[in-house]
This record gives C-alpha cells, sequence and structure tokens, in this order.
C-alpha cells in the first residue's frame, strides 16, 4: 500500500538545518516546498507505509530537536515547529482511495509517539472514534483554549506544550491540493478570501513578505482543481478593482488533477509532469 505524508515545518529559510531535515526524511522524501515568507517547508513523503511512518518519525524527531518555536516569525499559522502531519492513502495512477483506515493507523501511531517520546502535545483530525469527525481548522480554532465549541485538548501527550516546540496537528485525510493565488494587495487577497472559500477549498487571505496571496487547500481537487480555483480567484479580484500576479502550487498533484487541467495552462499555473505525486515515486524508485 502507498501511503503520502505532507509534513509542514515552521522553517523556511535555513537551508542548512532544511538540508538536516530532509536527509533525516530519508528516501521517502519525494519533494522539498520551502518558503521563506512563510517561513514554512512542506516536505511530501510517499511510499510504502512502513517505510513512510518510518521517515515521518525520523524527520519529526529532528525538527524537534532543531527548531525553536519562540525564534519564529512567518505569514502562516502554526501550532508547533512539527505544525501539521496528514497521512493520506493513496492510489497511484488512479483515483484517490475513500477507505481512510489505513492512514488513521499511521496517524494514531504517529501521534501516540510524538507524546510520549517526543513530549508534542498531538491533536487528532479526519476520522474520529464513534463515527465522529475534525477538521484541521477545528484544531487550529480550538487548541488548548476555549470557543464556542469548548476548546480542545490533546488527543495524546502533554496538557501544556513546550514553548520551544509547541504541538502538532496529526491527520488522516483523503488527497488535498494546497494552490496558492499571487494578488495585487493584501486588502484585496483579504477580501477575496472569504468569498473562495466552500465546500472545496478554504482560503486564507495573507501578506507575504511585500506580496499578497489567496492561500488555499483543494480539499476535493478532483471535483474543483487548480484552473478552476484560479479563474475564480481572477474573477473576485478583478470585481474587487485589484490584479492576478500568478499561481503556485505548494508541494506535489496527482496526476489524474493534473490530467484535468489542460495543457496550455500549466506554465500559467505553475504546473508540469514533474510536479506529479506518481513523478515523485518514480524517481525514488517506489
Amino acid at each position: 500500500m502507498i501511503v503520502e505524508c505532507v509534513a509542514n515545518v515552521s522553517e523556511g529559510r535555513d537551508e542548512d538545518i532544511l538540508g538536516q531535515l530532509a536527509a533525516a526524511a530519508g528516501p521517502t522524501l519525494l519533494h522539498l516546498h520551502r518558503d521563506p515568507d512563510h517561513n514554512r517547508s512542506v516536505f511530501t513523503l510517499a511510499g510504502p507505509a512502513d517505510a513512510v511512518a518510518e521517515g515521518t518519525r525520523s524527520l519529526a524527531g529532528a525538527t524537534v530537536a532543531r527548531l525553536d518555536l519562540r525564534q519564529h516569525a512567518g505569514a502562516h499559522p502554526r501550532l508547533g515547529v512539527l505544525d501539521v502531519v496528514p497521512f493520506v492513502p493513496y492510489e497511484p495512477g488512479g483515483l484517490p482511495p475513500e477507505d481512510l483506515a489505513p492512514a488513521v493507523i499511521l496517524r494514531d501511531e504517529c501521534a501516540r509517539w510524538l507524546g510520549t517520546e517526543l513530549g508534542v502535545p498531538s491533536f487528532l483530525y479526519g476520522p474520529l472514534p464513534g463515527g465522529r469527525a475534525r477538521t484541521l481548522p477545528e484544531v487550529r480554532r480550538s487548541a488548548f483554549g476555549t470557543d464556542e465549541a469548548g476548546g480542545l485538548t490533546p488527543d495524546y501527550g502533554p496538557a501544556v506544550p513546550d514553548t520551544r516546540t509547541g504541538a502538532t496537528a496529526v491527520g488522516a485525510r483523503p488527497v488535498l491540493v494546497a494552490f496558492n493565488v499571487w494578488v495585487s494587495s493584501a486588502e484585496v487577497a483579504r477580501r477575496v478570501a472569504p468569498l473562495v472559500r466552500r465546500p472545496e477549498v478554504r482560503a486564507l487571505g495573507l501578506v507575504v513578505g511585500e506580496r499578497a496571496q489567496v492561500s488555499c487547500n483543494l480539499v476535493d481537487p478532483a471535483r474543483y482543481g487548480p484552473g478552476v480555483l484560479y479563474d475564480t480567484v481572477v474573477a473576485l479580484v478583478t470585481q474587487a478593482g485589484g490584479a492576478v500576479q500568478g499561481g503556485e502550487l505548494v508541494g506535489l498533484l496527482p496526476e489524474t488533477v493534473l490530467a484535468g487541467v489542460p495543457r496550455a495552462r500549466w506554465a500559467e499555473l505553475g504546473l508540469s509532469d514533474e510536479a506529479t505525486v506518481e513523478s515523485g515515486l518514480a524517481r525514488c524508485g517506489w
């Protein structure tokens, strides 16, 4: 069984540290997306389940040992130095599997290990016992605090995070595609982002260095892919009196999603044959 893990780490500037983290991830590391302005990097691991679990633990250990949340500054929201660790069942060249059970097993094992071995509070998202479910935005909103939903305590690990390492959200989810659209101003990005949101799209308007973007997660990319998102943002930004300045894929996307975008639009959207999970798997010999 092939599994993908898309670990988000709160470091995007120190090339030496990122090199050490990439080496720790081992042979399942398909791709590293580094963003200095977000001060965040996305490590895409994929391969056989046991190998991905081992690579994720090694990456997690190196991240917790080397990074300090107290010294972090960046545009993207974050819970900890190892911010988000989602496990994703994957079918190369085919439709994403609907059964998340294999990813749930890896998620729970990883979260338990983070809590007991590294002392990092871990919050689960995705399917939960008893037929419940929790989303990543719910974790970000409620972790350690109180709100109208009651707040959340960690599922594993200490009840209070170490200020150096923070906490981690560990998930089991279907395939998603992270895609950003650069726009002309922070005001436009913040005005447009709420209008982009729908069941298939999560969106934030962010200031990124001297630029601004509508930062999106496409949670059903087979139905609502990068091209559809880009066109939607263009229309909304134009209505708001702004301009779109290009698109950016974060990490990799499934071959089937790329096939749904006309090749003539790939350059405009920052897509290519090499940007697929399948291409990464082939390069790594999986």
